[in-house]
């Protein structure tokens, strides 16, 4: 007790108290014991499908008996507190660390604890910011002969989520005054930590540099770095890494989450062009990434709406005999449409079923938009063929848009193929589609097509539009008295349907 005394403030995590410091703290040393075990009732475990009916029983107490009873009532509960039953109820009291010391304390009376156990209290302390009864618990670890290295990455990570960097690089320092010599492992485990804290790869950046001269980092070591500037978008620091790490480590495949990292930070950066004079170097060291990373590549491409490079970058994936899938054939078909690429959208969709990948509707859908965009009216026509030929029809959207653009490109019996095949097929819903087409009949004067079609829609309950309405009215009242009568039966029917 006198050692929990002393002011912690002066001292170095970790670094030994004068005096043995007891197995581990009363409820009474931690911050809200008293309120904290009247407030925490265990809400949720109660929901866990696989809570053991010991460990059950235990959480009950824990949550409702206040803390000076408590050792009493687990008591006299007449339950063992075996190693996996200390376990179970460790891992399920996160939220109560007052009453968890308390249960640790009364099972610690019965029977050593298991070194889970240990690392369960280490970690549940530190996750609490408790990190002065975090180290009794770890000095008592080491005097049962029980510690091990994850009591240290505990520390590391728990230091590290409350924003304490300086005090878990000074855990790492004191690892051999416990018996553990700060290893490649250690390294990379805090530097893991740092890292995967919101903008501080910079402060694991300063760790490593000062470290590296006394234990050798490995693959793992960069490929931490490199995703902290992943992470944080910071081409420069990413390159200047990568750089270190082939003169150090060298080249290998075992390094690929290292180069994935690199890789994407630079096609995030828009240094597309970078990454793929890369990409050749590591192709010839048989270090090319997996599928994996060439398809996250091509999503930041193609949200870059750079399809040039995504050409490129798609080069080297099949010539080093990777086989994309349905869904990036589909995204670089997209990219090239939405960049007006049509020769290249054609080159892809003949390609793609030899390497497996069988277009569906959202290939032609695309490509036959596109070529409603700039309108290809001839290649309209022949495409639409192909997509029901390989039953793969348009969608309604898109046959409205080539209905119109039929008409405008002169080619309304090609409008009128498509319209039909949409009765015939119930391409719903066609109210756009029905519209297209009568505005288009009406821009041609083809009169009493015209009022044929009007009066088949008004009998199938096909919305007409005001405006296409408006159009007609102009149209038939060109026509003179029968024109205007014609027009005045149509919009009776209009009304009324």
């Amino acid at each position: 007790m006198e050692a929990m005394a002393e002011n912690p403030s002066n001292r170095l995590p970790g670094v030994p108290f004068k005096h043995t410091p007891q197995i581990i703290p009363s409820s009474s040393q931690i911050p809200g014991s008293h309120s904290q075990s009247q407030q925490h009732l265990y809400p949720s475990f109660l929901e866990i499908p696989d809570v053991s009916p010991s460990a059950r029983v235990i959480c009950e107490i824990l949550g409702k008996v206040s803390p000076h009873e408590l050792e009493t009532v687990l008591s006299s509960s007449g339950i063992k507190p075996l190693p996996e039953i200390v376990e179970e109820v460790l891992k399920l009291s996160y939220g109560s660390p007052a009453a968890a010391v308390k249960f640790f304390r009364w099972a610690g009376l019965n029977q050593k604890h298991s070194a889970h156990a240990w690392n369960l209290m280490v970690d549940l302390l530190g996750k609490n910011g408790m990190f002065e009864p975090m180290w009794d618990a770890i000095r008592s670890m080491k005097q049962e002969g029980l510690l091990s290295m994850a009591a240290f990455v505990s520390a590391f990570g728990n230091y590290c989520v409350a924003g304490r960097f300086n005090e878990a690089v000074m855990t790492f320092d004191v690892m051999d005054r416990y018996g553990f010599q700060p290893d490649t492992v250690a390294v990379n485990s805090l530097l893991s930590a740092i890292c995967r804290q919101e903008n501080q790869t910079l402060k694991a950046l300063e760790f490593f540099d000062r470290i590296k001269g006394k234990i050798p980092p490995d693959g793992d070591s960069y490929a931490i770095l490199l995703e902290g500037w992943e992470k944080e978008g910071n081409v420069a620091k990413a390159k200047t890494t990568f750089g270190e790490m082939v003169i150090r480590v060298g080249w290998s495949p075992q390094n690929m989450s290292a180069y994935d990292a690199f890789l994407t930070t630079l096609v995030r950066g828009a240094q597309a062009d970078e990454a793929i004079k890369f990409l050749q170097v590591m192709k010839g060291k048989n270090c090319l990434p997996g599928l994996k990373y060439f398809s996250n590549a091509l999503d930041i491409l193609i949200k870059q709406n750079n399809s040039s490079q995504a050409l490129s970058l798609w080069d080297i994936m099949v010539g080093s005999g990777l086989a994309p899938n349905l869904v990036m054939y589909n995204a670089m078909i997209g990219l090239l449409c939405n960049n007006n690429d049509i020769d290249n959208a054609f080159h892809f969709l003949d390609d793609m079923v030899l390497y497996g990948a069988f277009p569906d509707s959202l290939t032609y859908n695309m490509i036959f938009q596109c070529l409603i965009k700039n309108k290809k009216v001839r290649e309209v026509g022949k495409f639409f063929y192909e997509m029901i030929k390989n039953e793969w029809p348009p969608s309604h959207s898109n046959c409205a848009a080539a209905i119109t653009m039929l008409f405008d490109g002169d080619d309304p019996e090609m409008a009128l193929e498509i319209w039909d095949y949409m009765i015939k097929n119930r391409v719903l819903p066609l109210d756009e589609s029905a519209n297209a087409l009568l505005i288009g009949l009406c821009s041609m004067g083809r009169m009493s097509e015209l009022r044929r079609s009007a009066l088949s829609m008004f009998d199938r309950r096909i919305k007409i539009f005001e405006s296409t309405m408006g159009k007609l009215k102009n149209a038939f009242c060109k026509e003179g008295r029968s024109g205007r009568d014609t027009y005045d039966d149509l919009s009776r029917k209009w009304k009324s349907s």
